[in-house]
């Protein structure tokens, strides 16, 4: 499995760093987890055979998480020939069909009828998607939004978590335990800290909770950038940190 971090900012438009977005590879699976604003651009930039995604996974509703999804739909439809015709999947928490409706409603019956086999579905904590190539999607409730989810992704002995946007979570924590990758929400200073995000001090808690095999953090606001993130957080996490970019990836072979 090979997983990149697309877009690794936030709502506050930077230059280097597009809105949230992620891409997990595993042979038959491309799976695109959030979709927000500078999505496209990213996935054209990189070279990614963006045509062939085959999955796309939404976190919670906020419009940096999703914002070039109409975009992407758009360009399956209208952006090469022939059409696209692969099925797709939009796979999203409870609400996610309702938003896309009203999408739909503004931009037109196009982004639920894009004329490709579209499957809308959504996902509680009870659920286990079964993907191809034997990849199981998983996700547990976080504290952001009332529908926010965390995922996971695991296949043959290896598991990568994606918390979405998240404040501190017990709960979260247990749920990523062992994992090999946990690709971590690093929002704000310590100064700015407020409930529905997290600080490097908090993403340091999770970590040694957790105690994934690598911690790549992700979902920065520009004033956390002036903090020394990797110190803060190697004061409980021994682990290997990344500070992730748009671009970096991460690969995981099976057990």
């Amino acid at each position: 499995m090979r997983f990149t971090t697309l877009g690794t900012g936030t709502i506050s438009l930077t230059a280097t760093r597009s809105c949230a977005a992620y891409l997990l590879d595993a042979r038959d699976l491309r799976l695109l987890i959030d979709c927000g604003s500078g999505t496209t651009r990213r996935l054209a930039e990189l070279g990614t055979a963006w045509r062939t995604i085959t999955h796309v996974a939404i976190t919670h509703f906020h419009i940096d998480h999703h914002g070039d999804l109409p975009s992407l739909v758009f360009a399956w439809k209208y952006g090469f020939l022939p059409p696209r015709s692969e099925p797709l999947t939009i796979i999203g928490p409870v609400g996610i069909a309702g938003l896309l409706a009203r999408l739909s409603a503004a931009y037109g019956d196009w982004l639920t009828a894009p004329g490709f086999p579209l499957t809308i579905r959504e996902i509680t904590p009870a659920d286990v998607v079964e993907l191809p190539n034997g990849v199981r999607l998983t996700c547990c409730a976080v504290p952001h939004t009332v529908e926010s989810v965390a995922y996971s992704m695991e296949r043959a002995g290896r598991r990568i978590v994606y918390t979405g946007d998240t404040g501190p979570s017990d709960a979260l924590a247990a749920w990523s335990r062992g994992c090999d990758l946990l690709v971590c929400e690093c929002s704000l200073p310590s100064t700015m800290q407020i409930p529905e995000h997290l600080t490097p001090e908090q993403c340091a808690e999770l970590a040694a909770a957790a105690a994934p095999g690598h911690l790549a953090l992700t979902h920065f606001y520009p004033p956390v950038e002036d903090v020394d993130i990797r110190g803060v957080v190697r004061g409980q996490y021994a682990g290997p940190v990344t500070l992730a970019h748009d671009g970096w990836y991460f690969e995981l072979e099976d057990e």
